[in-house]
């Protein structure tokens, strides 16, 4: 084929010389059309005989359905029976839109069907999916730590990477911070847009992770605590100033007025980091320049936070977008804490950012009746974690008791940007400044296996990584795991689809689980 340059016109030979990008405005971007997009499957019921899914469209949509039959080889030999969709209106921080979600029921247990959404003319693409046995049957799914930031740029490469490896897979599961801002449209935007059409055949678990919380009747923003050295709160009035950087990063500087007059200055980045101390930080707070930078700017030791805090909500997104089970959880936690069974293996949804206590009579019910043979829990912070700074001992206390009593099988979270995973450390369990109940991460009397994970681009050093059997910094990884009668196989990956980790449990009557260790080479900067 030949081709052909078209000539500029007289005097616009250098028109593309002069020429410079500039943003697509965010409110275009991911505006919704009257075309269903963002279509995503989940369940709130049997996952044998229902299948739920939701999607998104403009306000100009009043009233949506959804299409069904049993997949054939033909399409157009298909007869769909159809749905009416329950349609829910939602205002963003860019747009308004019309959610629209369906359940669809009294299915054929391990049958494979096709489906489509829409208003009867504007019609998504024919999907597929396949409901579950309603038997224990052999199966996979990929496990996911936090997303959370540069979802676009840099966490759809591991969440294709893990689909080439795992394209059967049952489900995916997500154990909190999917996004960085619980209320930015965008953000969810990029989620949705990173798996693309995979969401609307593989079915989505997600429990919510602190960033998916925010705070309802807060405070007015500027009116803040800081924690001095002495142990005391604070309170400042902060101007924050955001300056963007050459690299595309941010930069806050953070001018705070305490009551007595004097002033203080700092800044930190985009990921919370302190970069700079400056003049009366430390005649406020106590703290030296040494003692704060390299610390997040919201967590300890100067832990800023605003004084009225308000009540613990999750993100509006959540509950449109999202068909989880509503069941009998205590009032607030609905669609965040619930439990699934699937094939043999109840998975069970905790909420780890609010009502932690009032979660346990619940959790012993779903333990205590559980006919399936493995329990897999995720939630969002780790039961031990790997940084000096991020303990979670309420947990321990709360929660830990129920899993060693019912020998939950393997507990999956993340918040920490990092990879550990217990497992039996040998002499390593006597090392010094080991947080309480650290020695027993992993106690082969009772054989629970706990991992924290991450697949976005956000890193955490680890500071306390000796309870764990496998660790790794500055790595994006996703974890597939397959179960299959007697035995759980959980293998983790590197972006580039590197096996970096693999054990597998193996079930044995009256005992608890053999953990068999497959260990490749170890990625840690601090060996």
């Amino acid at each position: 084929m030949l081709a052909f340059a078209v000539p500029f016109a007289e005097g616009q030979e250098h028109d593309h010389d002069n020429w410079q990008p500039t943003p697509y405005a965010l409110n275009r971007a991911y505006a919704p059309t009257p075309m269903p997009e963002r279509v995503i499957l989940t369940w709130n019921e049997d996952p044998a005989s229902t299948q739920s899914v939701t999607w998104r469209t403009d306000t100009s949509v009043k009233k949506s359905v959804a299409e069904i039959a049993i997949a054939n080889v033909n399409g157009r030999a298909l007869n769909p029976e159809r749905v009416q969709a329950e349609t829910t209106y939602f205002q963003s921080d860019l747009n308004e839109a019309h959610y629209h979600s369906v359940t669809f029921r009294n299915l054929q247990a391990d049958t494979l069907y096709a489906y489509r959404v829409g208003d009867g003319e504007n019609w998504s693409e024919y999907f597929h999916f396949r409901t579950a046995s309603d038997r224990a049957r052999p199966f996979s799914f990929i496990y996911f730590g936090d997303a959370q930031n540069e979802v676009k740029t840099h966490w759809s490469r591991v969440f294709r990477e893990a689909f080439r490896d795992a394209p059967r897979a049952a489900f995916t599961l997500h154990a909190g911070d999917l996004v960085n801002e619980d209320a930015w449209d965008a953000e969810w935007g990029e989620w949705h847009g990173a798996p693309a059409w995979v969401n609307g055949t593989i079915p989505v678990i997600a429990t919510p992770g602190n960033h998916e919380y925010f705070r309802a009747n807060q405070g007015p923003e500027n009116e803040r605590f800081w924690q001095t050295k002495a142990g005391a709160d604070l309170p400042v009035i902060v101007e924050v100033v955001e300056e963007h950087q050459e690299d595309g990063s941010e930069l806050y500087k953070v001018t705070a007025i305490a009551p007595d007059g004097r002033t203080a200055y700092l800044e930190f980045n985009d990921d919370d980091e302190i970069t700079r101390v400056g003049d009366g930080v430390e005649t406020l707070t106590g703290f030296s320049e040494a003692e704060l930078l390299g610390t997040d700017y919201d967590d300890a030791p100067l832990d800023d936070r605003r004084r009225d805090n308000g009540t613990p909500s999750v993100s509006t997104h959540w509950r449109p977008q999202f068909a989880f089970p509503v069941q009998d959880v205590p009032e607030g936690l609905e669609e965040t804490v619930y439990y699934i069974d699937y094939q043999g293996v109840r998975f069970i949804s905790l909420d780890s950012n609010r009502s932690r206590d009032a979660q346990v009579p619940w959790l012993r019910k779903v333990l205590a009746d559980n006919p399936n043979r493995w329990t897999v829990l995720t939630f969002h912070h780790p039961m031990f974690s790997p940084a000096s700074d991020r303990d979670n001992p309420e947990l321990r206390a709360l929660w830990k008791p129920l899993f060693d009593e019912f020998k939950v099988d393997l507990v999956l979270s993340g918040h920490d940007h990092t990879y550990a995973r217990t497992g039996d450390v040998g002499e390593k369990v006597g090392t010094e400044n080991v947080p309480t109940g650290y020695q027993q991460a992993y106690d082969a009397n009772i054989g629970t296996v706990y991992v924290v994970s991450v697949s976005g681009p956000k890193m955490y050093d680890i500071t306390k990584g000796d309870f764990a059997r496998r660790v790794a910094e500055d790595t994006q990884l996703y974890q597939i795991v397959a179960i299959d009668d007697s035995v759980l196989t959980f293998k983790a990956y590197t972006a580039t689809g590197e096996l970096y980790d693999a054990f597998t449990l193996e079930k044995r009557d009256g005992e608890a689980n053999r953990l068999r260790e497959i260990l490749p080479p170890e990625n840690r900067a601090n060996q």
